[in-house]
């Protein structure tokens, strides 16, 4: 048994050496890859390398002899059904990337007793080589709107970049309970984690997030254990006077669950949020009529990933709009408001 030299594909580009191994050889262990890299038994473009080394398409790595048993990498089972769902979400595809029309209540990603989320169902919709489409964000199992996903492990690595380094236009729309002042406005706060959220529904509530145990955020000293700066500008688009506001939010950072905790220390949640939106009982808003959810709302969660601007990396703009999920078309309906109306946000710093 002698060495073996293998090319890194233009699919792999980016990915870490370890992970790179266990998608080539998924029998040999952790701890033997860890021994041979060590030792200097695997090297790329002839230089040693350590296991958490990101490789470049077309590098060439030494593997050394191994004992371990030849296979085919395994290919993801090809669900139709979550093929068709899919292909029902797309709101733009070309050969690089797919921008979907996430709907409300289902997940983005699995947790504890979740099986049906988007990251598994994606599976459906390789490529010619078998390669799996690829998130590139995320939205909370109750938001709507606008996902971008990549059709290739390079394309993600970049659109990956332009997230991080601030480059993509995210805008949301919320209706929330009341009506903030100012109308326009800027949120800048820290947040950490809190405390595990219980489902307030009881054990079988829907609240997945809860159950899957993702901590609500809230407000953190600068300086704090954990605490990450967030801002985000907002704007009222219509309104309902006392009663609730339609609104348009840019959010500069990218926190978990950035716009529901800013709506919820402004005094102003977002209608359906079953986890920023339950008051204390001391609270006075909890017994005030104007501020109740009016007769005809859904109690779903009222906010949309609207919008997502941001350079394509083929050249040119992206630039996707998502339609209202059918809960919010209902409230806007019932309140008269123009989904034509100028947004505001617009205008807002970037």
């Amino acid at each position: 048994m002698s060495a073996k030299t293998l090319t890194v594909d233009t699919d792999e580009e980016g990915m870490r050496l370890d992970r790179w191994f266990k998608r080539r050889l998924p029998d040999l262990s952790l701890s033997h890859l860890n021994k041979i890299v060590r030792t200097g038994q695997v090297r790329v473009d002839g230089a040693r390398v350590k296991t958490a080394t990101r490789l470049a398409a077309g590098q060439s790595v030494r593997v050394p002899p191994l004992d371990l048993p030849e296979r085919p990498l395994e290919k993801p089972a090809i669900v139709s059904a979550d093929a068709q769902a899919l292909r029902e979400m797309i709101l733009f595809e070309d050969r690089d990337l797919m921008v979907l029309n996430k709907p409300f209540g289902l997940a983005v990603q699995g947790g504890s007793g979740m099986t049906h989320h988007i990251d598994k169902m994606l599976a459906s919709l390789p490529n010619e080589r078998g390669d799996r489409p690829v998130l590139v964000h995320r939205l909370d199992r109750d938001t709507s709107g606008v996902l971008l996903v990549a059709k290739t492990r390079r394309m993600a690595a970049e659109l990956g970049e332009i997230f991080r380094s601030r480059q993509a236009r995210k805008i949301y729309w919320a209706v929330v309970e009341g009506v903030p002042k100012p109308a326009q406005g800027r949120i800048s706060l820290y947040l950490a984690k809190g405390e595990g959220m219980e489902d307030k529904r009881g054990p079988h509530g829907r609240d997945a997030e809860a159950r899957a145990g993702l901590e609500k955020m809230r407000v953190a000293k600068h300086g704090e254990e954990d605490a990450r700066h967030s801002v985000t500008y907002y704007a009222i688009v219509d309104k309902v006077p006392s009663r609730l506001a339609w609104l348009s939010m840019k959010p500069i950072t990218g926190r978990t669950h950035q716009l529901r905790a800013h709506a919820e220390a402004i005094g102003h949640p977002i209608i359906g949020d079953p986890k920023y939106g339950l008051k204390p009982k001391d609270d006075p808003r909890r017994n005030d009529p104007n501020r109740a959810i009016p007769e005809g709302v859904e109690r779903k969660l009222h906010l949309l990933a609207r919008r997502l601007i941001l350079p394509h990396p083929r050249g040119g703009i992206l630039d996707v709009t998502a339609p209202l999920p059918p809960h919010m078309q209902k409230t806007f309906d019932l309140f008269g408001f123009d989904i034509k109306h100028e947004d505001p946000i617009d205008h807002a710093p970037e």
